[in-house]
C-alpha cells in the first residue's frame, strides 16, 4: 500500500473515459455522480463502474453543467452554467426544473438533509440558499418540467 508523508493510505482508482471531468458529488448509497465539461453528468456504483448518463436515462439536453450534488433521497441536483438554470433528476420520474431565473453563472453546489440548496453563483460573488424541496413540490403540482 502506497502512504503520503503523513502516513494516510492511498487508494487511487481513476475512473477513465470522461470528457472534462468538472464537478463531482458522493451518492448516499456508496457511489458518485460527475459532471462533464462536454454537457452530461454521469452516475457511478462505488466500485467506479458506470451506471448511466443522465442525458440518456432522462433524455435531457444540458448546456455546461457545472456544481452537482445528491439529496438524502438519492436525487440527484445539477447547476446549468450556460442555461442559468438548477435540474431536479428523481431516481425515479421525469426531471423538475428547480430554479429558471435569478441566477447568472451557477458554480458549485451542495444540498443539506434539512431540503436546502446552496448554489454558488460565480459573476454575483454570493451563495444563493434555497428551500428545494418545496419549490420541487411545488414544481411538480404544476407540471414544471425540464426539457
Amino acid at each position: 500500500m502506497d502512504k503520503d508523508q503523513e502516513g494516510w493510505t492511498l487508494n487511487v482508482h481513476a475512473v477513465p473515459n470522461l470528457q472534462g471531468p468538472r464537478y463531482v458529488s458522493p451518492v448516499p448509497s456508496g457511489g458518485f455522480v460527475v459532471s462533464e465539461e462536454c454537457g452530461d453528468v454521469k452516475v457511478f456504483m462505488s466500485s467506479c463502474k458506470f451506471v448511466c448518463s443522465l442525458s440518456s436515462k432522462y433524455g435531457h439536453q444540458f448546456g455546461n453543467p457545472a456544481g452537482v450534488c445528491v439529496d438524502t433521497e438519492g436525487s440527484i441536483l445539477v447547476a446549468d452554467e450556460q442555461r442559468r438554470t438548477v435540474h431536479l433528476f428523481p431516481e425515479h420520474g421525469a426531471p423538475i426544473c428547480l430554479v429558471s431565473t435569478g441566477l447568472r453563472r451557477p458554480a458549485g453546489m451542495a444540498c443539506s438533509s434539512s431540503g436546502h440548496l446552496f448554489v454558488a453563483d460565480t459573476v454575483e460573488n454570493c451563495v444563493k440558499v434555497f428551500k428545494y424541496w418545496e419549490m420541487a413540490l411545488s414544481c411538480a403540482r404544476r407540471g414544471l418540467i425540464c426539457t
